[in-house]
């Protein structure tokens, strides 16, 4: 690989994590830079032009999608990886999209993601790939969730604007969008 492939840009609000997946992936081979907020991802991936970015989903009160094509516009081959505490089927697909190219649940290991970054082969996810439901009916709490996390995506993150979509007051909203997402399988 020429040094070029190696170029990655981190955008988390989470200091602690960007830091240490910033050093596991500097050991790995990866020139790093990191950014806490979409205004300083855009300005560095400007002065840098990385060839990867690792994106969280929520930048404080931002919401990661929106920058995906800003990023695609500053660098239009850059490889983004999505990166969620919060993962669902409707924030995926709708971050392949935007133009990622990958989507990883948080927890997430370096090698995970180094394998992400580095797999140019698999290309992007197919929509299909990403929707296919498991084996199992999904109980009902991990279809609410899905639904809520759809509507969000369509109302491009506005937590009033859900809300009134879905009919519930905005703390019920944001207080079951703080909750992590229910399991796809009940425990066997």
């Amino acid at each position: 690989m020429n040094e070029e492939l190696h170029k990655l840009l981190i955008v988390d609000d989470d200091e602690t994590f960007s830091h240490v997946l910033a050093r596991a992936l500097g050991s790995r081979g990866f020139a790093v830079e990191t950014a806490r907020d979409a205004d300083s991802a855009i300005v560095t991936a400007r002065r840098q032009r990385p060839s990867s970015c690792v994106l969280d989903l929520k930048l404080g009160e931002n919401n990661g999608l929106r920058l995906i094509p800003d990023l695609k516009a500053i660098v239009p081959d850059m490889r983004i990886l999505l990166l969620t505490g919060y993962a669902s089927i409707a924030t995926a697909v709708e971050a392949i999209k935007r133009g990622a190219h990958d989507y990883l649940a948080k927890p997430v290991d370096a090698d995970a993601v180094a394998r992400a970054l580095l797999d140019s082969d698999s290309g992007q996810a197919d929509e299909e790939d990403l929707a296919e439901a498991p084996g199992a009916p999904l109980p009902l709490r991990r279809l609410e969730w899905e639904h809520i996390q759809r509507v969000l995506t369509e109302c491009d993150g506005n937590i009033s604007e859900t809300a009134r979509r879905l009919g519930m007051h905005r703390r019920t909203l944001q207080r079951k969008l703080s909750k992590h997402p229910v399991r796809e399988r009940p425990a066997e």
